[in-house]
């Protein structure tokens, strides 16, 4: 094998391929007794800190965002933490109850009462309204009563009847007799003190019938200004009863106002209000008579809304009751539409119409948070179009509106009402992903005015052996608390390693707890399918490969094209220009590895490199700049004293998705080495990095998954010990590699080569040097070869302008 000796010295050493506990974690975890309490959430301080810090500010817009990526205990922390922090909180939530404004009905009034008093205030007014169902019936029974409105009929009527008196007098002294003709009276002219027969009246002269005309109009008049004048005893009269009525009833009340009035002295509202309340009741103490005769019945309209409870407007209605409340109320809205956010005003519908009363307006979440905290995700908020601008208006002006939206749309005529805002004393905590975070806050510049504290959650933490004993404490912690068997101490290495797994870092765990929680559960269930009652280190293996096998179906049919040769990929011998690339893909939640045949071809010309991808737009900006990076790098290594002559079309055969990234700049520039120096290349090895125009190989992402992809095809194919992948030195730290590749490269199977310049890469890939010392080309090198080449194509150049 060509420079096999030389190329060991790339090669990653086993142990470097993965990391498992050290014996002294391991020796740790066994002991259980000793592994820390997992309260909390686990490696995320720097969250801790700032949640600590955003729930003790009480300053106005120290609200909370809580940003993060999903499946880091964001939102199961939140709600722990503000509910432990809500009952330590010395400040009572408060009752809001909303009671009728007597001087403008369609505004409402909000009281404020201590936490538990709303309800005592709404009981005492039922009360207090059937106390005056049977105190004021009792006043109109009274005999004093009675006996001082039987005085003002009996003056009313006297004053009535010497009117009548008076009239009938001044019609017989005029020769008429008034006589009652229902609705009113008529005056009849009397002839020898008889009523004037029609013919005597006919047979009388012109002027006397005249006479008798004029007398009866003057008469007329004169009954019409006494009905007047009665009409107005008549008011006088009533008014006068009303009022003794009014201080009847207004001084047998008034020791139970007295009451109302002590107990809630100092609240100016409900002092107001029970002033008011005195007041109408004054006016309106009928409605406490009881049934009584009505004079004219008039009939009900059934397109009229039905008549109203007179007796509504003194009753109270608890708005929020937070009597049963410990501590600070804590609300998690899990469905932020408007209504349920804001609350709203319900109606009560009658044929065409529709009413409401201030007893129909219902609390939003905001409203049962008051005093406490309102826990909120984002994606919910934005769902309903209505939710995000109101919220921001409340916070601004820390009041809730209780209001129906589309009122000014309704087709049938509705009642509404205006009630006085809630005043807002709460904390407002988001949770959001980062992505939408930063679009908000780069568009909405309330974001910053009013949540001026961030809780960032990280995907992952330091692998510390603190940590590491963090992890299995949270798998002993869910095993007891779920019920599940117990792990043994290498199932809990195993699960620790998964986690290094998903951070894709050595040297850090994943903080996607719930990613771990979910391989907890399912190695416990293979242990269960396996008939044992501890959970050991071959149960999360297979818990790990059934996960994978549930959720790589489009992997295993791509790999099933390769190996076909529908897809070509070759894994054994040698070509100039082409080499094997690796790239990630994802379907779903699920990432692998896959690796892509890349082709390079040059000839004459002065196009540089061309990028087939990007002149076919299936190329995406990273990777175009990529590509772009390479002319860089060919024009500094071989056109310093003359012009770099050359065409290079590189392309991703059998790609039809589009390319991104710049994994595979480095690939790409081998493969353009390779065709230049017509030196060919391995295809045993599969190549992944980014390159810099120095030539320096850069850490890229995925690396385990690219890995394991060109494993799994090598070996379906079965494995020689040619086959490997070369990857940047950096992202040794980053290999988390699965058992069966590390045994493989332990038989000697497979190799792993590590690379920091393009100059090695090429070595091990064409098995000659590089040959590029001290600005010169050693004869016969790589670099030679292509410089030859290159001369080659400028003299054609040259040749052709000639």
């Amino acid at each position: 094998m060509r420079g096999e000796k030389k190329m060991d010295q790339y090669k990653v050493p086993v142990e470097k391929l993965t990391r498992r506990c050290s014996l002294e974690e391991l020796q740790l975890i066994s002991n259980r007794k000793t592994l820390p309490m997992t309260k909390g959430v686990i490696g995320q301080e720097r969250a801790t800190r700032a949640m600590e810090f955003g729930l003790h500010m009480e300053a106005k817009g120290y609200h909370i965002f809580v940003v993060g990526p999903p499946g880091t205990g964001r939102t199961s922390y939140t709600e722990a933490i503000v509910k432990e922090f809500s009952k330590k909180k010395k400040e009572k939530p408060l009752d809001y109850c909303y009671i009728h404004n007597f001087r403008a009905e369609d505004r409402p009034i909000i009281v404020e009462l201590p936490m538990g008093e709303g309800k005592k205030f709404q009981r005492e007014m039922e009360e207090f309204i059937e106390d005056l169902k049977s105190i004021i019936p009792k006043v109109f029974e009274d005999g004093a009563y009675e006996k001082r409105r039987d005085e003002i009929v009996l003056k009313l009527q006297e004053k009535l009847d010497a009117l009548y008196d008076g009239m009938k007098r001044d019609a017989e002294n005029e020769g008429f007799l008034m006589k009652p003709v229902p609705p009113r009276f008529v005056f009849i002219p009397l002839k020898d003190g008889k009523q004037m027969a029609p013919e005597s009246f006919e047979k009388l002269s012109p002027e006397d019938r005249k006479n008798l005309d004029e007398k009866g109009r003057k008469l007329t008049k004169a009954l019409d200004d006494t009905l007047k004048e009665s009409q107005r005893l008549e008011d006088d009269a009533r008014e006068y009863l009303r009022k003794i009525e009014e201080t009847y009833v207004l001084e047998a009340v008034r020791p139970k106002i007295a009451r109302l009035q002590e107990r809630y002295r100092g609240y100016e509202k409900i002092e107001n209000h029970l002033l008011d309340l005195t007041e109408d009741l004054g006016k309106n103490y009928a409605s406490f008579r009881g049934p009584r005769q009505k004079e004219e019945e008039k009939p009900q309209n059934m397109f009229s809304a039905p008549e109203k409870n007179p007796l509504l407007k003194y009753q109270v209605h608890v708005f929020v009751d937070n009597e049963d409340c410990k501590g600070a109320p804590v609300v998690y809205e899990s469905h932020p539409t408007y209504y349920h956010l804001f609350g709203k005003l319900e109606y009560t519908s009658h044929m065409l119409s529709v009413e409401t009363d201030f007893t129909m307006l219902r609390p939003g979440s905001i409203h049962r948070a008051n005093g406490g905290f309102l826990i909120l995700q984002m994606r919910d908020i934005l769902r309903d179009p209505n939710v995000w601008e109101p919220l921001k208006k409340a916070l601004k002006h820390d009041q809730a509106v209780v209001e129906n939206i589309g009122e000014e749309y309704r087709l049938i005529p509705s009642g509404t009402l205006r009630p006085e805002p809630v005043p807002l004393k709460l904390k407002v905590i988001i949770i959001c992903d980062p992505e939408l975070y930063h679009f908000l806050y780069q568009m909405d510049e309330d974001l910053e005015r009013l949540f001026k504290v961030r809780v960032d959650f990280d995907l992952e933490m330091k692998r510390t052996t603190e940590n590491v004993l963090k992890y299995a404490a949270f798998v002993e912690e869910l095993c007891r608390r779920e019920g599940l068997s117990p792990f043994s101490v290498e199932a809990m290495d195993n699960i620790v390693e998964y986690g290094s797994r998903i951070a894709g870092d050595q040297s850090k765990l994943t903080t996607r707890f719930n990613k771990v929680t979910e391989v907890i559960y399912e190695s416990e269930a293979a242990a269960r399918i396996d008939g044992t009652d501890r959970v050991e280190e071959k149960h999360v293996l297979e818990a790990l490969k059934e996960r994978r096998h549930r959720e790589n179906l489009f992997e295993d049919r791509m790999k099933e094209e390769i190996l076909k040769d529908v897809i070509h990929i070759k894994t054994e011998g040698e070509e100039i220009g082409q080499i094997n690339g690796l790239s990630v893909l994802s379907t779903g939640g699920y990432s692998f590895g896959m690796p892509s045949r890349i082709t390079a071809r040059t000839y004459v010309g002065d196009a540089g490199v061309i990028n087939i991808e990007r002149e076919t737009r299936m190329s995406g900006k990273i990777h175009t700049k990529g590509v772009l990076t390479l002319s860089g790098y060919l024009g500094g290594l071989f056109a310093q004293d003359t012009p770099l002559s050359l065409t290079a079309q590189v392309t991703f055969e059998q790609s039809y998705g589009g390319v991104e990234g710049d994994s595979a700049s480095s690939t790409e520039l081998y493969a353009i080495l390779s065709s230049l120096s017509g030196v060919p290349i391995r295809q045993s090895i599969a190549v992944t990095g980014s390159v810099d125009q120095k030539g320096e190989i850069q850490p890229i992402g995925g690396v385990t998954e690219k890995i394991e992809g060109f494993f799994d095809i090598c070996k379906a194919r079965g494995l020689t010990g040619e086959e490997g992948v070369l990857i940047p030195a950096q992202n040794i730290s980053h290999l988390m590699l699965k058992e069966e590749v590390i045994e493989a490269v332990y038989k000697g199977l497979f190799s792993i080569y590590a690379v920091k310049h393009i100059h090695e890469g090429v070595e091990i890939l064409m098995g000659r040097p590089a040959g590029y010392q001290n600005g010169e080309f050693l004869p016969g090198s790589v670099y030679d070869l292509a410089f030859r080449k290159i001369r080659k194509f400028q003299k054609a150049m040259e040749a052709k302008r000639e």
